[in-house]
């Protein structure tokens, strides 16, 4: 999993209450089980006209001055409905790696943290004068400093489970974490091919 430390980026408003998880990413792309290629179907229904596919000018990432935005300045309850680990694999590869909104759907913030998206909560004063300056400005997110760097300079703090802010600074996903003790498994199933070697044994 790729570390997140800071990010100096374009944010996109975004202020939307109750984005489910079929709007993130919708149902009929959930057949991969591959993190990758997912970007292009990211809001699909509100990116793209039925029929013929081509982009609505309106929708937020089809703007020009938001096409790169990595940051999103969602509104509250962000990432409801069904629990598809596609949706934060639809954000990251499309290039978002942090999302802020005022609150998020339980089962999509813990699935944000296992694959690098930085979801931070703020108050809705916050929010909203973030969404006024998210006009095509960076912002800066500063996991370290635990940090929030608004266009105008000054800077809002947020808090982050210290476990899940840990993972995310080394870039530590559930397999990495088991890997930190390749040595004590190793250890482990050395001994038990000595004590018990049946186990081991090919059927």
């Amino acid at each position: 999993m790729q570390k997140f430390t800071r990010l100096t980026a374009i944010a996109a408003p975004l202020p939307m209450v109750n984005v489910d998880t079929d709007m993130i990413i919708p149902k009929q792309f959930l057949k991969t089980i591959e993190r990758t290629g997912l970007g292009k179907y990211l809001f699909y229904d509100m990116r793209f006209m039925p029929g013929d596919g081509a982009e609505r000018p309106e929708f937020v990432l089809n703007r020009p001055q938001f096409r790169q935005a990595k940051i999103l300045i969602a509104g509250d309850n962000f990432g409801c409905g069904s629990s598809r680990e596609h949706a934060p694999w639809a954000l990251l590869d499309f290039g978002i790696r942090c999302v802020i909104a005022p609150g998020f759907a339980d089962i999509f913030h813990g699935n944000c943290f296992k694959n690098g998206v930085l979801p931070i909560t703020l108050p809705q004063a916050e929010m909203d004068d973030l969404l006024r300056q998210a006009d095509g400005r960076d912002m800066t997110v500063d996991l370290e400093a635990e940090s929030v760097i608004a266009p105008d300079g000054r800077k809002i703090p947020f808090t982050i489970d210290a476990f899940r802010r840990d993972c995310l600074l080394k870039g530590l996903d559930d397999i990495g974490l088991t890997l930190q003790h390749t040595a004590a498994i190793d250890a482990f199933e050395a001994r038990q091919r000595e004590q018990q070697p049946w186990l081991w044994q090919k059927q």
